[in-house]
């Protein structure tokens, strides 16, 4: 892409013999970039002003909050140890930690071998297969909440923990599952074929050819389910909302919100501390993330 220095070299006035309708293309080409580099600015600014937003008010004091000031008079760095030392709040810290931890690795030990088995193998039924996966993903959670809750709280006693969100991982998740596969069609066989030669069965195979080349789907699958994880509130509502030692950040955080409901520099501490792993996160892997989301897909 051409930027702005180009134009300023390329104006009439640095090129005497320009015509005029090379004075046009070149005029329409700069209203072009300004056009895009504005439009881009401002979607920038439509998403990072909440965040500014938020950092701003939790660094404020207790009575400069409750007012319309949008920039603190003095910078209360405490308000994060405040939080942080709130009795629970480590706790529920710990809590979602683990929960986005073991489900995003569970779904991964799950999910790879049945996307490679719907991508590699060829058996009656495999399309049927793949349209029962993609038919889960059209029925919403809590369709089945009432049996589940059932069948968790009154068969196997485990209301009022996390487990009932994290066991079921460890089942496959049919999001997961679909995108895992649509990458691995990318995959050309003959690797497959050319290890199966040197002595590797289908799961050595899987392990040392398929997998390394599969990174950029396997970052944006664990991306996708460490997010889900992390911000599930439904989930901690109905099977935790019993145990607050058993609480997440998603859950706890509102009743944070409302133990300090006239408080908003620690409830937007708090929101600070909840956003910033995820943020931080993202901001690390972004790169295979997209790159994982952008290669899916090209062959189905």
């Amino acid at each position: 892409m051409s930027t702005l220095t180009d134009f300023r070299v390329e104006t009439p006035e640095s090129t005497p013999g320009l015509t005029a309708a090379g004075r046009d293309a070149r005029r329409t080409r700069f209203l072009s970039w300004v056009a895009v580099h504005a439009l881009a600015i401002a979607a920038a600014l439509f998403f990072v002003l909440p965040f500014v937003f938020v950092l701003l008010t939790a660094l404020m004091s207790d009575q400069q909050a409750l007012t319309r000031d949008l920039w603190p008079d003095s910078w209360h760095w405490e308000n994060l140890r405040t939080v942080w030392e709130t009795p629970g709040f480590l706790t529920w810290w710990q809590n979602t930690l683990m929960y986005a931890v073991l489900g995003t690795v569970l779904t991964l030990l799950s999910s790879i071998p049945v996307a490679y088995a719907l991508a590699r193998f060829k058996f009656r039924g495999r399309n049927l297969a793949m349209m029962l996966v993609i038919s889960t993903m059209m029925l919403p959670p809590q369709v089945v909440i009432v049996p589940m809750y059932l069948f968790w709280a009154k068969e196997l006693h485990l209301s009022g923990t996390l487990w009932p969100l994290i066991i079921p991982m460890a089942f496959t998740d049919a999001f997961s599952i679909f995108l895992l596969r649509q990458f691995l069609l990318t995959i050309p066989k003959e690797y497959v074929d050319a290890a199966k030669v040197d002595g590797c069965g289908e799961f050595r195979a899987l392990v040392r050819v398929v997998l390394p080349m599969a990174k950029p789907a396997i970052a944006a699958v664990a991306l996708f389910q460490f997010f889900y994880c992390w911000n599930d509130y439904f989930g901690p509502q109905i099977y935790a909302s019993e145990n607050p030692a058993a609480w997440t950040l998603s859950y706890g955080l509102e009743s944070f919100k409302g133990a300090h409901h006239t408080n908003w520099n620690l409830t937007m501490a708090a929101t600070l501390l909840v956003m910033a792993p995820v943020i931080i996160l993202f901001f690390f892997a972004q790169k295979a993330f997209i790159e994982g989301v952008t290669l899916t897909g090209v062959k189905g």
